[in-house]
């Protein structure tokens, strides 16, 4: 797939609306040009049309006309002209201009009229005046009328305008050069905040999660909120990956172990001949211990199917409270029997909670199986489930050795025990309470410990509530 650079298509952006701004202003130029420098024309027209009216003198004959003094009319050697007197006689014309019928006109023009001349155009204007013959005479004198058609080339007009455009075309030109120029400049300039962010995310690799933004970037207003969630989003990957590895390790080790023995079980049976006694018990070690071998090898596979189905949206899961846990009191109830520990459960009324019941069944199941492991004969084991809204609350307290405060932090880790001496014993693996903390977690719960060396220990589990209204 090709690349882009959002710097040039920026820059391009903004270009391409100031060439067409530049497009919009030089056409406005030409308008506001062309009107203003005809009406200049004009004016001009009509001013030496006056000119050479003032022009037009007393013949001092006993005809009373008019003549046209050539030596008062000082015009421009390129301009045209004819003046004719009332009778339609020539007064007198320009050396360039081979004349015009008059009747070409039809009345005044005041308007420059474009005619062609000698390959030439020329913008040509008709106008007419008075002028008085013996004005000092009875009655003020004799008028005469005098008919007057000016004209001017027009390429010079055309010249100033076009010289005008030109300006403001070269000057956006220059001001379109001077943008790009800048823009890429201050872009450089800006951007580079974003490049250091891409050049330290750039680092991070499976070996290296160390992710820290400079201040220029934490600064920067709009990169703020993604070098946070960049951090926060690598911080959460280098916790998982840590936890998976120490899972891995953990596993690895603990299989480990449960196969060393197996083997040294095997390798003493091996060294000298025994009795069918000495057999049979052997065996029944080597039993004991691919059981506790298969126990991890289970519970590793229910914490991995646990946390791969967190993701997944169930149809609003519904378990009875007090039916389930009296159903797993009566699983137990050999195991109890056995320890010599009674449990007692205490519920109020009908309880619903937002889980489902197998998991729910896994969960107290681990938690109360715990207990019973870790209570001392005769020493009873309380289950309360109460409604505390928006919650339902199962506290599982029992009376036996308790936990140390230095490992009530990682009683939830896998493969954590706080007395491993005990973990023959007991056939534990460290997995159960991570599996209730991942169902916990699963459903949007919570699940505390407390517990005091010698006095026992309580578990406080919290599962979103039920209410009737939600399950008719």
């Amino acid at each position: 797939m090709k690349q882009y650079s959002l710097k040039r298509r920026l820059i391009a952006s903004v270009l391409l609306v100031e060439f067409v701004s530049a497009i919009c202003v030089c056409a406005m130029a030409f308008a506001y040009e062309h009107h203003a420098r005809f009406r200049s024309f004009n004016v001009m027209l009509n001013g030496r049309a006056d000119s050479l009216l003032g022009a037009v003198q007393d013949a001092e004959d006993s005809h009373d006309n008019v003549m046209l003094d050539g030596s008062q009319a000082n015009l421009p050697a390129r301009d045209i002209f004819e003046v004719w007197d009332q009778n339609l006689r020539v007064l007198g014309k320009s050396p360039n201009w081979d004349g015009i019928d008059p009747s070409a006109f039809s009345g005044p023009v005041k308007k420059p009229k474009k005619i062609t001349a000698h390959g030439h155009m020329f913008g040509v204007i008709r106008t007419s005046g008075l002028r008085m013959v013996d004005p000092g005479n009875k009655g003020g004198g004799t008028p005469r009328s005098v008919l007057i058609v000016y004209g001017s080339p027009l390429e010079p007009v055309w010249e100033s305008i076009w010289e005008a455009v030109e300006f403001y075309a070269l000057t956006s030109i220059g001001l379109l050069l001077l943008t790009g120029i800048v823009m890429y400049w201050l872009l450089s300039r800006e951007l580079a905040p974003l490049r250091e962010l891409a050049e330290q995310a750039a680092q991070v690799s499976v070996n290296s999660w160390a992710f820290q933004p400079s201040a220029q970037v934490t600064r920067t207003t709009e990169l703020a909120p993604l070098a946070l969630a960049l951090q926060t989003l690598l911080g959460g990957l280098e916790l998982s990956f840590s936890k998976q590895r120490q899972f891995i390790g953990d596993a690895a080790h603990e299989l480990k172990t449960a196969v060393s023995v197996i083997k040294s079980s095997m390798q003493l049976l091996t060294m000298k001949p025994r009795t069918a006694s000495e057999y049979q018990a052997g065996l029944e070690r080597c039993n004991s211990d691919c059981e506790r071998m298969e126990q991890i090898v289970a519970g590793m596979l229910t914490l991995a199917r646990i946390e791969e189905d967190s993701s997944i949206s169930y149809a609003a899961p519904v378990a009875d409270i007090a039916a389930t846990l009296q159903h797993v009191m009566e699983q137990l109830d050999t195991f109890a029997q056995v320890r010599q520990v009674p449990v007692k459960l205490s519920t109020t009324g009908s309880l619903l909670a937002a889980i489902e019941t197998s998991q729910l069944e896994l969960l107290c199941s681990n938690i109360l199986a715990n207990a019973l492991q870790h209570s001392p004969p005769d020493h009873a084991i309380e289950v309360i489930a109460r409604p505390q809204t928006p919650w339902v609350e199962i506290e599982f307290v029992d009376h036996g050795d308790g936990i140390d405060a230095a490992s009530l932090p990682f009683v939830f880790d896998r493969f954590y025990r706080s007395d491993p001496s005990r973990s023959r014993q007991t056939g534990g693996a460290g997995l159960g309470l991570s599996i209730c903390h991942a169902i916990v977690h699963r459903y949007g719960g919570s699940i505390e410990i407390t517990s005091e060396i010698g006095h026992g220990t309580s578990v406080l589990v919290r599962i979103p509530i039920v209410t009737q209204d939600a399950t008719t």
